[in-house]
C-alpha cells in the first residue's frame, strides 16, 4: 500500500472551542428566524392568519433561546401586560375594528 504524502491534519472535536460551536449554532438559528419571517410574510399576504400565528410562535421560541429568555420570564411579561390590554379594551372596544387581521388568540404557556 502506498502511504499518502503531505500532512493531513486531524481535527478532534475537542480542538473546536465551545465558543465557536455556540457562535455557529446561533448563526444557524438566526438564519432559521430569517427564513421563518419570510414564510410568515407570505402567509400574511395570503391571508392565512392561523398558520402565520403558528410560525410566529416558532420565531418567538427561537428568539427566546437565542436571547436566553426563560419561559418563566415570558409568563411574567404576559401576566404584566394582560391587565393593561383588558383595560384598553374596556375603555374603547371599537378601537380594534377596521383592522384586516383578526385579534390574536390568547396563548397560554404550558410546560
Amino acid at each position: 500500500m502506498k502511504r499518502p504524502t503531505g500532512s493531513h491534519r486531524l481535527f478532534l472535536a475537542s480542538s473546536v472551542t465551545d465558543k465557536a460551536l455556540v457562535e455557529n449554532s446561533e448563526r444557524r438559528l438566526h438564519e432559521v428566524v430569517e427564513k421563518l419571517e419570510a414564510c410568515r410574510t407570505v402567509l400574511d399576504a395570503g391571508g392565512d392568519w392561523e398558520a402565520s400565528q403558528l410560525v410566529s410562535v416558532a420565531i418567538l421560541q427561537i428568539r427566546m433561546k437565542l436571547n436566553r429568555i426563560a419561559d418563566s420570564d415570558l409568563k411574567a411579561l404576559c401576566d404584566a401586560i394582560e391587565p393593561h390590554e383588558e383595560a384598553e379594551r374596556a375603555q374603547d372596544p371599537k378601537s380594534r375594528q377596521g383592522r384586516s387581521r383578526p385579534s390574536p388568540a390568547v396563548l397560554k404557556l404550558v410546560k
